[in-house]
């Protein structure tokens, strides 16, 4: 299964839902989808079945600008937690 990328917009967020496998190949269109908004986002990472350290490190960086992480797995939360205490 590859990933798959769908957008949902209001007047107060735009929601960007993810699912499949989120690898390192499929971040530069994801930057590109976050840069493009004008409005916040929100990810939603409920379909997320894999993820590897790049992809962990980018929702790490993503967070801490201000992107909402909505129904992230307990392993990958985990694993960004973890990849936190290591910086």
């Amino acid at each position: 299964m590859t990933l798959r990328i769908e957008k949902a917009a209001d007047r107060y967020k735009t929601i960007i839902r993810l699912s499949g496998r989120l690898q390192s190949e499929h971040l530069e269109e994801l930057k590109m989808q976050v840069a493009s908004e004008q409005s916040p986002v929100a990810m939603d990472l409920e379909g997320v079945t894999l993820v590897d350290v790049e992809v962990v490190r980018f929702l790490n960086a993503c967070e801490k600008s201000g992107v909402e992480l909505l129904h992230c797995r307990p392993y990958i939360r985990e694993w960004m937690s973890r990849e936190n205490a290591g910086e």
